[in-house]
């Protein structure tokens, strides 16, 4: 192959990329070519089991009539504050619990515990203390964020290379710049993992919290879907929003995580 080794280096980054487009269309067609043939084969009924190009019409119908645009910014802005909080919130915890033995044994009974518990179960109990508003679903977020977040900041601090944290205290380094020059950058591939994981989950509890209770949101509009409505391709159009949503905020941590980490990532 001719030209410089950094040609090289992109036109392979440029195939990678059409390969794993290429990939992703073909895996979508394959998946929509089954989802048509289990539909025609089982001669399911559109209040059962719509068609794809059915749900696609009422996906395009929903987003031009207004009826999925309200829902989705609610659920959108609850899944933004949500992470934020809880994302903060998980960096102080990781970075106290990576740096002091007694409040790793004090504290992580405490995280495991409520890790395990179904956040569903919690939901009610949340939306009863802090309304049926903003808030709760912004709590339900956080607290699902939290965790993943929390543990990638711990698990990646405490990987830090010891050899380095030493010659930082020979050269007598102060709290702040071994965090700042040496810590942080250095745990910052597993933070990002915990990121990616965050996000995705937050669109799962801002479901969970408006099915505990709201009036606007991408969980009330399935509830009015399957309910009230009983419009089916409009509960499978919205379970394509949320998808696509979930999809759309894991690529933009990615895009963040290549442009803090690089290669180490």
């Amino acid at each position: 192959m001719s030209g410089t080794p950094g040609a090289r280096a992109a036109r392979r980054r440029g195939l990678d990329r059409w390969r794993r487009a290429i990939d992703v269309a073909v895996a979508a067609g394959v998946f929509l070519v089954a989802w048509k043939l289990i539909v025609v084969v089982g001669g399911y009924p559109v209040f059962i089991l719509p068609a794809p190009e059915v749900v696609a019409a009422r996906f395009v119908s929903a987003w031009a009539d207004g009826t999925m645009e309200p829902h989705a910014a609610q659920t959108l802005l609850e899944v933004l504050l949500g992470f934020a909080v809880g994302a903060s919130l998980a960096l102080v915890a990781g970075y106290v619990l990576a740096r002091s033995r007694l409040a790793e044994r004090v504290l992580s009974p405490y995280l495991v515990a409520a890790q395990a518990t179904p956040i569903l179960a919690l939901a009610p109990l949340i939306a009863l203390w802090f309304g049926s508003g903003l808030l709760s679903k912004v709590v339900i977020c956080a607290l699902i964020v939290f965790f993943p977040v929390a543990v990638a900041t711990m698990v990646g601090l405490r990987s830090v290379d010891r050899r380095l944290l030493e010659m930082a205290h020979a050269y007598r380094a102060t709290r702040w710049q071994l965090l700042v020059t040496l810590e942080l950058p250095a745990a910052l591939p597993g933070i990002m993992g915990g990121m990616r994981v965050g996000v995705t989950l937050a669109v799962v509890g801002a479901i969970i919290g408006e099915w505990a209770g709201g009036d606007r949101g991408l969980g009330v509009l399935i509830n009015l879907a399957r309910g009230s409505l009983f419009d089916i391709p409009l509960l499978f159009a919205t379970l394509l929003t949320i998808a696509l949503m979930g999809i759309v905020l894991y690529v933009l941590v990615v895009l963040v995580e290549r442009r803090l980490v690089g290669g180490r990532g």
